[in-house]
């Protein structure tokens, strides 16, 4: 048996790149910064609809009773872009996306890039005044909701000047509104759209660094900042993901497969939303270009997940560890066949180092796999898995061929030598290079093609690198990021409350939970359960505090006046029964 590993990383990286290889490299120019990128990509989103193509008689996208061919998707694509086009959305227009994971998401996100448009996802967990914030920061011109969003930003509406048109999916009661139209006007329901007639798809000129689309991620300020994408940021993910997977092969010393029409279909159960660029850039991207299925959930839920598994025949899925636990730990996993599955790869949160063990003791010839990665780096940036992860369950992994990381300062002065903790800074073609009109916070996060990722981690001496903390106040649970400042921020609008910090409780799936420690003004009085319903009024359900404990004098603090947080955590952990 071949010793392991058979070859190290930059072995590795090295066949994969070679000349005339599938993941060749070329070196561009993008905004004035030499980089590596991806010979073979993809040049645009717009040509992942074309690749899909080749596979028209699979089913692409399967949803409760609807299956979607990529014969049906690429209609509906080509459909609802000249129906666009038609309305006056031209390159450059930002369109908004705000919907559970139905199969309209990616149908209005493609249509809308195939236009040389900006699509802007927004979280369809947010409240209301959170949605008309991201309409109005973005300036979205149309927006395509589902009924439960459309509810939500109907109120809304007068104080986005800038949205002409709204579309909703799967909606069969009346609306006053006019400037509110049914989708299914344009394209009749999911399962008819292979009957679509055949249109070419918008000949708009894009280039691979024309901007594509905003994702919303949290600042520290309480205000959400855009992310601006361009095709190339998205495109690369499908090219990364593929690269790490054969890099796997090369470390045991085999030939990676190389995958061709007779592959068999890669079918994923996809449970963490699109609106995420998980689910859009490291899910829905590489699926659509590689023939893969995709099966929807209109929530996850981890019996009926298990059913889905059993019913196509799954053979990936993840998102977050909280999925793989909950799978593992079912009490009735035993009632279902889940020996399709071969990948569960996760990322988006802390995990335990014992998770891959307890998958491949559930799933003994499964491939367990973990990454990291951020809104500004287009989702997954490094990738750990096979026999990788399992030697080094607690690293999330190396860069990528086209990718660099280094470890800074904390004042971004010099760099840090090998093993030691410092800033994580992270370059190559799946960074973005600004926030959507928001020059202060770009300078302060992209410097000369590198991001500032605001976490603190070591790299080995072969590159794998180890998140530590995050330098950033930030909460991460089951996937979603919490900003603390901006929890707090409301907690203060309370009359009662003096002073107020959130830390994280550690909870074995999840990762983390939010928790509140507060201080009252003198005289006055508050419930836990009256705070935790005052957040819940104002922000989305995740961020809300499960806990929150009074602090009976003002939080402590350091000599600069911050709040020393390390000292409030013991306030959660609970006394022995």
């Amino acid at each position: 048996m071949t010793s392991w590993p058979a070859r190290s990383i930059a072995e590795c990286h090295a066949i994969l790149t070679a000349p005339g290889a599938r993941f060749e490299t070329a070196e561009v120019v993008i905004d004035r910064v030499s980089t590596r990128v991806w010979k073979n990509a993809p040049a645009t989103l717009r040509d992942l609809v074309s690749n899909g193509r080749a596979f028209s008689g699979r089913d692409f996208l399967v949803y409760e009773d609807d299956r979607v061919t990529f014969e049906g998707f690429h209609r509906a694509v080509a459909a609802f872009a000249e129906h666009l086009a038609s309305e006056g959305v031209t390159a450059g227009d930002r369109v908004a996306l705000i919907m559970r994971n139905l199969p309209e998401w990616p149908v209005a996100f493609f249509a809308a890039v195939s236009l040389g448009a900006i699509v802007t996802p927004l979280n369809a967990w947010w409240t209301g005044a959170e949605l008309e914030y991201g309409l109005a920061d973005s300036g979205a011109k149309v927006a395509i909701v589902d009924p439960e969003r459309l509810e939500r930003i109907v109120e809304h509406l007068h104080a986005c000047p800038d949205l002409k048109t709204v579309y909703v999916c799967r909606e069969d009661d009346p609306f006053d509104d006019p400037r509110v139209r049914r989708m299914e006007s344009v394209l009749g329901p999911a399962a008819d759209w292979a009957a679509l007639p055949d249109r070419p798809l918008p000949t708009t000129p894009i280039q691979p660094d024309d901007a594509a689309t905003i994702f919303y991620t949290s600042g520290t300020t309480g205000k959400p900042k855009g992310a601006l994408g361009t095709h190339r940021t998205m495109t690369s993910n499908v090219m990364t993901t593929g690269a790490a997977l054969a890099r796997a092969f090369l470390r045991r010393g085999e030939t990676p497969p190389v995958p061709g029409p007779d592959t068999p279909q890669r079918v994923t159960l996809l449970v963490v939303p699109m609106f995420h660029v998980t689910g859009c850039s490291a899910t829905l991207c590489g699926a659509l270009n590689g023939g893969g299925r995709l099966v929807l959930m209109r929530k996850w839920d981890a019996l009926e997940g298990m059913a889905l598994i059993e019913r196509e025949r799954v053979t990936a899925t993840g998102g977050v560890p909280t999925i793989a636990w909950q799978l593992i730990e079912h009490p009735r996993r035993a009632e279902f066949d889940l020996s399709s599955i071969e990948s569960i790869s996760y990322g988006g949160a802390p995990s335990a180092p014992e998770l891959v063990r307890r998958i491949k003791a559930v799933w003994p010839n499964a491939s367990a796999g973990n990454g990291w990665g951020m809104t500004e780096t287009s989702a997954t940036f490094t990738n750990n898995t096979g026999l990788d992860y399992e030697h080094r369950p607690d690293s999330c992994g190396p860069a990528p061929a086209v990718g660099d990381m280094k470890i800074m300062t904390i004042e971004g002065d010099r760099d840090l030598p090998t093993g030691e903790v410092g800033e994580l800074w992270c370059r190559g073609p799946m960074v973005l290079r600004s926030y959507w009109n928001k020059p202060e916070a770009t300078a302060e996060t992209f410097v000369d093609g590198w991001v500032r990722t605001g976490d603190l981690a070591r790299l080995d001496e072969e590159g794998f690198c180890f998140i530590i903390d995050r330098a950033k106040d930030m909460l991460i649970r089951g996937g979603e990021n919490i900003y603390c400042i901006e929890v707090e921020n409301v907690l203060y609008d309370h009359p009662a409350v003096m002073d107020a910090a959130l830390v994280g409780i550690p909870h074995r799936t999840l990762g983390e939970e939010p928790g509140a420690v507060v201080t009252l003004k003198p005289g006055a009085l508050a419930t836990e359960q009256e705070l935790r319903a005052f957040i819940a009024d104002r922000l989305a359900a995740f961020k809300v505090p499960v806990r929150v404990v009074f602090w009976p004098e003002t939080l402590p603090r350091n000599a600069n006046g911050k709040i020393m947080k390390s000292e409030l955590k013991p306030a959660f952990i609970e006394e022995p029964a």
